[in-house]
């Protein structure tokens, strides 16, 4: 049950999005960015980043939705059980585990974050833009995982492949015009 009043039982991220649209409007062009835009990391790596933070938060909103669409983008099912379990044995591009050692120590322990930790990422041949575009996953990560968590929205396991089917069609941005449109109509009648 959300703890904001004003959201339905069933509400989503789009719901908080829609309800406070003044600040979410450009939060949702944002992830938009981050997910689909221009950058060195493939949408399934993006994807891939980001579930692995919901999953060392335990959000299971976030993971589920964020996994599912991984998996439609290519990622093989049980990837994130490993990485939790080891990055260095899982079944993931060597290029990547560069990235998510860093995102896993940015996630689990920010303060201890070193140069030396970039080294190894550029060491793999990653640039900065890709570092960065890491590094924004894992921030984007913690920011909705507490934002959900906090709101108290539910994950609902029924939902998470077509969440990621919306995902992997229509990106972030528009499921939130979408989701305002609707309010809109609302509203009206």
């Amino acid at each position: 049950m959300p703890h904001l009043k004003g959201l339905a039982p069933n509400a989503t991220a789009f719901d908080i999005f829609a309800a406070f649209s003044d600040i979410y409007a450009p939060f949702a062009e944002f992830c938009q960015s981050i997910f689909r835009g221009p950058g060195p990391l493939e949408p399934r790596d993006r994807e891939m980043i980001f579930a692995f933070c919901s999953r060392l938060n335990e959000c299971k909103y976030c993971f589920g939705g964020h996994s599912h669409s991984s998996y439609r983008l290519g990622v093989p099912e049980g990837t994130f059980e490993a990485l939790v379990e080891d990055i260095e044995t899982a079944h993931v591009d060597a290029r990547l585990k560069p990235l998510l050692r860093y995102v896993r120590k940015l996630n689990d322990t920010p303060e201890r974050m070193t140069k030396a930790d970039a080294d190894a990422v550029h060491a793999a041949g990653w640039d900065d833009a890709a570092l960065h575009l890491a590094i924004s996953l894992c921030c984007l990560a913690n920011y909705m995982n507490r934002l959900v968590e906090g709101c108290g929205i539910a994950a609902d396991p029924a939902l998470f492949a077509r969440r990621a089917e919306m995902a992997v069609a229509m990106g972030y941005a528009e499921p939130f015009r979408r989701k305002l449109a609707e309010k809109g109509k609302s509203a009206a009648e």
